[in-house]
């Protein structure tokens, strides 16, 4: 199971997580009573998590693509069809207000 921890600006909002049945995102619980905006028009806020068997579709759309991505493939050794290794490795620092951290157990 991979998960990342997922920030509007500077406040957290949520985690994804990758496990064998698929894709998860859910709000953080401060951030729903928060009243901040969500992290996409396509992501309403909301308490029950979001699934899908493919990444979700807000989050795939972060990843790099064209030579960027080949980029990210060979420095990092990433396969393209690896989406949660691309969004984990590429998106700490993306265009816009959303950034993806990754969780390490420790």
């Amino acid at each position: 199971m991979r998960r990342a921890n997922v920030y509007m600006e500077t406040k957290l909002a949520g985690m994804l997580v990758e496990d064998e049945d698929g894709y998860s995102f859910t709000y953080d619980q401060e951030y729903l009573q928060s009243g901040l905006k969500p992290v996409s028009l396509t992501l309403p806020l909301q308490s029950e998590p979001y699934q899908s068997k493919t990444m979700i579709p807000f989050f795939d759309g972060l990843i790099p693509e064209g030579w960027l991505l080949d980029i990210a493939e060979k420095n990092w050794k990433l396969n393209e069809r690896d989406r949660m290794g691309l969004l984990l490795v590429c998106c700490r620092d993306c265009i816009g207000a959303v950034s993806i951290e990754p969780v390490t157990n420790s």
